[in-house]
Parts: C-alpha cells; sequence; structure tokens
C-alpha cells in the first residue's frame, strides 16, 4: 500500500523589515553632525572674526581665524554663554609671545584677542615708549601711545599706580593672570587700561587665518588666507 502523498506546506511569510523613515535618517545625520561640531568647538579650535585693528599688521579687519582650544586646555562653557565651569588640562600655558582669545574681563558677553606680554610672576614696565620684561626690553618701541591706552588703575581686584600714557609699571603679573597688548599699541585697548587677564578667562591660542574679507567691498584677500598666526 502506498503511503500518502505529502504535499509541501507554503513557506511562512518572511517578517516584514522595518524602514526608517527618510525623515528619521535625515534627523540622526543632522543631530549626530550637530553633536559633532559642538564637541570639536568645545574641546579642539573654535572661529572668530577680527572686527577691529587693535592686532595690525598681524591681523587686519575682516580676518577669520580658527583659535586652538586644546593647547591651554578647554574651557568648559554652558553652552550659547560664557558661563565658564572649568576647563580641562591642557598641553602648557600662555607664553609671551602667544596671540590669545580671551573673555574680556570687564565684559564677559565680549571676546578680545591680544598678544601675551607677561605671564605671572613676570614684572613689565614701559619707559619712554619702550616695554621692559623682566628687567630686558621686549621688542621695539612703538609710535607714540593714543590717550586710549593711557595706564589707568583697572577695576578691583587688579590695582596699580597711575602712570602717564607712554611710561607705566613696574608691575608685576599676578600668577593666575597674564598681561596682555595688541600689537598695533598705540590703538590698542588693552591691560595697559583695564588690568590683567585671568587664566581662566583664555580661550585659546590663534592659530591660522583660514578666510579673510577686504573692507566693505568684500574683496577677497587670497593672500592672507592660510597664514599661521605668529
Amino acid at each position: 500500500m502506498s503511503s500518502p502523498e505529502r504535499r509541501a506546506k507554503p513557506a511562512a511569510p518572511a517578517p516584514a523589515v522595518r524602514q526608517k523613515s527618510q525623515l528619521r535618517e535625515y534627523a540622526e545625520a543632522l543631530l549626530v553632525a550637530l553633536l559633532l561640531a559642538l564637541a570639536i568647538r568645545t574641546f579642539i579650535v573654535q572661529a572668530f572674526k577680527i572686527p577691529s585693528g587693535s592686532m595690525l599688521p598681524t591681523l587686519q579687519i575682516g580676518d577669520h581665524i580658527l583659535v586652538n582650544k586644546f593647547l591651554y586646555g578647554p574651557r568648559l562653557e554652558i553652552p550659547l554663554t560664557q558661563i565658564s565651569l572649568g576647563r580641562l588640562p591642557g598641553l602648557r600655558k600662555p607664553q609671551p609671545g602667544d596671540v590669545v582669545v580671551f573673555v574680556y574681563p570687564k565684559n564677559p558677553s565680549q571676546d578680545f584677542i591680544k598678544r601675551v606680554i607677561a605671564v605671572g610672576g613676570q614684572t613689565l614696565e614701559i619707559r619712554n615708549r619702550q616695554l621692559w620684561l623682566d628687567g630686558k626690553p621686549w621688542g621695539p618701541a612703538p609710535s607714540p601711545l593714543s590717550t586710549s591706552t593711557t595706564c589707568l588703575p583697572p577695576e578691583p581686584p587688579f590695582s596699580w599706580p597711575v602712570y602717564d600714557r607712554e611710561n607705566c609699571g613696574p608691575y608685576k603679573v599676578p600668577d593666575d593672570a597674564v598681561f596682555v597688548m595688541g600689537d598695533n599699541r598705540a590703538q590698542s585697548y588693552d591691560s595697559r587700561a583695564w588690568g590683567p587677564v585671568p587664566l581662566a578667562n583664555i580661550k585659546g591660542k590663534a592659530l591660522i587665518i583660514y578666510w579673510s574679507w577686504d573692507g566693505p567691498d568684500r574683496w577677497v584677500r587670497w593672500d592672507r588666507i592660510g597664514r599661521l598666526v605668529y
């Protein structure tokens, strides 16, 4: 007696693969990009624009620069604010000659860029427009200073005697601060007027010019793009 014919059972339908919607994929990619950009801006590098001529000839109005935030240790801030939560360890501290971006001590909503002239523990003095650092001349004597850079007694916690605009100091920089000046000393509003910059205010060291516009006509200064900031 022959065995009954076995009929093949139809295969069970494969479970439907759940496809992500295109909108969700775009949203996730955008979120990842934003988080990555925020991490880079917070810990590694940040872009700034030069609005004034206080750093001429090193930096010109319309230069766009990248600032190295990793070197001194990233300054941790509440997003979209200048409120500091401290900073991470860095490779080194600011040194004389570094061009730095920092939070302006008298108005935390503004960022300034200047050159570090002296660091904590060093003594500086200006005699007849010539800058002296620890008893030695530092750089060439600039042109006569404008009235905007008169050495004034800054607000607390910093203070020193009042001197005329071409003779300042001697002044010893506090251990937790740096003394900064613009390269265009005759037209720079800097530590000579409002005192040293606390180390906690420094955001980073100027690194490179990545873009540059020339005046209101917006001509590109191609020869400046890619220059390192010294």
